[in-house]
């Protein structure tokens, strides 16, 4: 196939993905989620890290090859950088053009890969000739490393999205440019990862090396969300609160959450009985299985000042840095 005849059918398998990533944020609570997923219990399906990370445990589990490379980013965080370089036909002389993935909010690059091959994106992807590269931002499981602090230093998490775009983003982008020899990247982004990259293009950066950008489930503006459980926690500024008490890391299935879940669920206009519908409406396509092959990865960790940066853009009709 012609490098050109791969750039449409591009834009075509990215929107396929917003299809596939209904699993990504509403799944951070999952440790009180019921209804659709009744049959999954805590001792069946325990929200934790998978012993063997995402090359091992899911890429190479379908014989797709996978690297990992690790990026330094110019405030010292080391970020974990997948690679999918060809799909199951194998290497060919063709030039295969790269393509990044960036994830969105408190999950990581293994969302690409939650389903089979023929569901997921960046199976997909490299099936159909690309070049594939998966980011992971400061903070997910495979990227909690700096070159002077550690995850236990509250100074490690005193970063919000301003921060994922000025440094992560820029870092990934550039380490993939240089590595597949100056060739311009395609761009996939969901969620948090559109918001990044928006927040990098208004000011004229990063558009020399990107060739386009397909954007998931955009989130440039917050302040028409429509989820109770997400306006009353803003509302009572509880990000705001639980900084205040000195929480510097937001852990989806850890206490922090359990506090916040606490003080939204007396409130009896949200329903706590089914968190999915509470957060994103009801869902069609969930089961047990990808339930717990995500949870098995983990929900992944954000900063609580991540948290107060994105609660502040409920309440923004234009996106603006952390007040």
């Amino acid at each position: 196939m012609a490098q050109k005849d791969l750039y449409l059918p591009f834009l075509a398998l990215s929107i396929i993905a917003c299809c596939l990533m209904n699993l990504q944020t509403v799944l951070s609570s999952s440790s009180r989620m019921r209804n659709s997923t009744d049959d999954i219990s805590d001792d069946k399906c325990p929200p934790q890290p998978h012993p063997l990370g995402m090359c091992r445990s899911r890429v190479a589990a379908y014989g797709y090859p996978c690297e990992e490379y690790h990026v330094t980013t110019e405030d010292g965080y080391i970020l974990s950088l997948k690679r999918i370089p060809y799909g199951l036909s194998g290497a060919t002389e063709m030039t295969r053009t790269p393509v990044l993935l960036f994830h969105g909010l408190l999950v990581d690059g293994f969302c690409w890969v939650l389903s089979t091959p023929k569901q997921s994106l960046g199976f997909i992807l490299a099936d159909g000739g690309f070049d594939v590269w998966i980011a992971n931002s400061r903070g997910t499981e495979s990227s909690r490393r700096h070159t002077t602090l550690s995850p236990q230093d509250p100074a490690f998490w005193d970063w919000t999205w301003d921060q994922l775009a000025d440094y992560d983003l820029p870092a990934v982008l550039e380490f993939v440019y240089n590595r597949t020899g100056g060739m311009k990247v395609h761009y996939v982004g969901h969620s948090l990862g559109t918001l990044i990259i928006l927040a990098a293009f208004s000011e004229n950066r990063l558009t020399d090396i990107v060739r386009s950008a397909a954007l998931l489930c955009p989130i440039a503006y917050l302040n028409s969300m429509e989820s109770r459980l997400i306006l009353l926690a803003t509302r009572i500024f509880l990000a705001e609160t639980i900084h205040m008490l000195g929480y510097h890391e937001f852990n989806p299935v850890g206490p922090v959450a359990k506090e916040v879940l606490g003080k939204v669920c007396v409130d009896p206009e949200v329903d706590c009985y089914d968190l999915f519908s509470a957060v994103a409406g009801p869902d069609c396509c969930l089961n047990t299985s990808t339930t717990c092959i995500f949870l098995q990865h983990g929900p992944q960790s954000s900063s609580i000042k991540n948290m107060i940066h994105m609660s502040q853009r409920t309440k923004e009709s234009v996106p603006q840095l952390l007040v």
